[in-house]
């Protein structure tokens, strides 16, 4: 439901007050004279009845809101609270102003000052003292104040006009001005500013404080009428669980009226006949597939009126079937652990079972794909895919077959860190290989590492042949997957441009096999 922002444009009369406020500031920079004092007089007699009379518009404002809150906690009760705490920080800062008013009238009179009748309106250090004072400190805790009341109050207002006019109300900015250079805000207001102004600009904080706190109520107001019903806002709506349903399932959903308060249910008919879930749950066996319509009505009593509202949904019946995919391949591997993604439209992944002919299949650790391990070469994989149902039964979504290959041969490498400090493999491919990097390499690698899979194998052995000054070749064993001692000394004595060969590698794979590779890396040393 969309929700109606009120605004609350300022009077004629505060206008003219702001006006007044503004022209008679503008007339005390030039000469404080009786004429002005008794002109601001004038505007802090309006500005202290505007406020008051606020003061009254908002009382009446927490007594509805209280009585509300009375009638229904649970409706009114977050809206409430927040209203409570609006006031507290309201009456804080308007009671705070009060108080520096008074102090200043007591600085300028004596202690049996009249705020109503000064008598020394036009003293100029009264302010000052007060406010400027560095043991007292009351400028500055003002300021803090204020700051702090207009960042809490914008967090509610919601209404772009009205903060705009709550921001330029509470607003610390000094102007740039030759009078206002290097002074910090209660300079500017405060500093040899006679009495009768400074008590008007205290004043006219406190009419601010009252029009930003009755902005804020109306806003909690308004998200407390939000939850009410109202008759042109009134809509059905259903709510499936899926609109895409596998034969033999139910069609399942929940049925509301769009800001429907839980005190008055409403009564739900679908095709004629009236549904006993209270929250308006209801479930339609499927028996064939195709696409289907659900309608029907709702009546709900407000005040005595019966309210009636029709709703309508599509859904479709579709046949079992499950999506079954090797996540990087279109075949299985023997003994190695295959991620296979399995999914079921419109099933969660909690209630679907895999079973595995000839292999085994378990959940990997993101509990959304499988690993899927074949038994052997040659013999396919049949993945069984089923879906549990309501009644706790398992409902077969399907079989699927995959061939089961061997792994193919890994492709030996050299793995070494760069001057960056990257890891990299080097593949030969006419390409130069720095001799420094060659001798920090322990030894060789392989894997099958085609962009698609990279699959780790165990090297057993290796063999590297070197060619003398003759042509000779003279063929070197490794230790296991690493250099041997010879094998390093040859290193050490190879120039730049020379080159070997490692060749013979033996591997075991994954599976378990192993293997002696065809292939060789040539290695040409820069």
């Amino acid at each position: 439901m969309k929700r109606k922002i009120i605004e609350r444009p300022q009077s004629p009369r505060q206008r003219m007050i702001n006006l007044m406020y503004i022209v008679l500031l503008a007339m005390l920079a030039m000469n404080v004279s009786t004429d002005v004092l008794n002109g601001f007089s004038l505007v802090e007699d309006s500005l202290q009845k505007s406020a008051e009379n606020a003061t009254k518009q908002n009382n009446a404002v927490y007594k509805n809101f209280e009585r509300s809150y009375n009638n229904n906690q649970e409706k009114v009760g977050e809206w409430y609270k927040k209203a409570l705490v609006v006031k507290e920080m309201s009456d804080n800062l308007y009671n705070f102003a009060d108080s520096l008013k008074m102090l200043i009238a007591i600085e300028a009179d004596g202690k049996n000052a009249d705020l109503d009748h000064l008598k020394n309106r036009d003293d100029l250090e009264a302010a000052t003292q007060v406010m400027l004072n560095p043991k007292r400190g009351l400028g500055r805790k003002l300021f803090e104040n204020i700051v702090y009341y207009r960042m809490e109050i914008l967090n509610i207002v919601n209404d772009t006009l009205q903060r705009e006019i709550i921001r330029n109300n509470f607003s610390t900015d000094v102007p740039v001005s030759a009078g206002s250079l290097g002074k910090n805000w209660q300079e500017y207001n405060f500093e040899n500013t006679p009495v009768a102004a400074a008590i008007t600009i205290l004043t006219k904080l406190q009419n601010d404080v009252r029009y930003a706190e009755g902005q804020v109520l109306h806003t909690l107001v308004e998200n407390v009428d939000a939850s009410d019903l109202r008759v042109n806002a009134l809509k059905a709506y259903v709510i499936p669980t899926t609109q895409n349903v596998v034969k033999g399932n139910s069609f399942s959903g929940q049925i509301i009226m769009a800001a429907v308060d839980t005190t008055a249910r409403p009564v739900i008919y679908i095709e004629g006949k009236k549904i006993t879930s209270p929250d308006g749950y209801f479930e339609i066996p499927t028996k064939s597939t195709g696409d289907f319509k659900l309608s029907g009505y709702m009546e709900l009593n407000q005040d005595g009126r019966i309210l009636k509202r029709d709703f309508e949904q599509k859904y479709s019946v579709v046949p079992p079937s499950a999506t079954v995919s090797a996540t990087m391949m279109n075949v299985l591997y023997a003994g190695y652990q295959n991620p296979v993604s399995i999914s079921v439209p419109g099933v969660p992944a909690n209630k679907i079972s895999v079973s595995v002919k000839s292999g085994s299949a378990k959940l990997s650790s993101k509990g959304t794909d499988y690993v899927i391990v074949p038994s052997k070469v040659g013999q396919d994989v049949v993945i069984a895919v089923g879906a549990k149902q309501q009644d706790g039964k398992i409902q077969s979504m399907g079989d699927y077959t995959f061939r089961v290959r061997q792994l193919p041969d890994p492709t030996p490498f050299i793995e070494y860190t760069d001057a960056n400090g990257t890891q990299q493999r080097y593949r030969g491919g006419g390409q130069p290989l720095p001799k420094r990097f060659l001798m920090s390499a322990p030894g060789i690698v392989a894997a099958i590492d085609d962009g698609l899979l990279n699959i780790g194998f165990k090297v057993i052995s290796f063999e590297t042949t070197f060619f003398d000054n003759l042509g000779n070749a003279v063929s070197e064993l490794s230790d296991g997957d690493q250099f041997s001692k010879r094998q390093i000394d040859r290193f050490n004595r190879l120039t730049r441009g020379k080159r070997f060969y490692i060749q013979r590698v033996k591997a075991q794979g994954p599976d378990g096999i192993e293997r002696q590779l065809t292939t060789s890396l040539e290695v040409i040393v820069q």
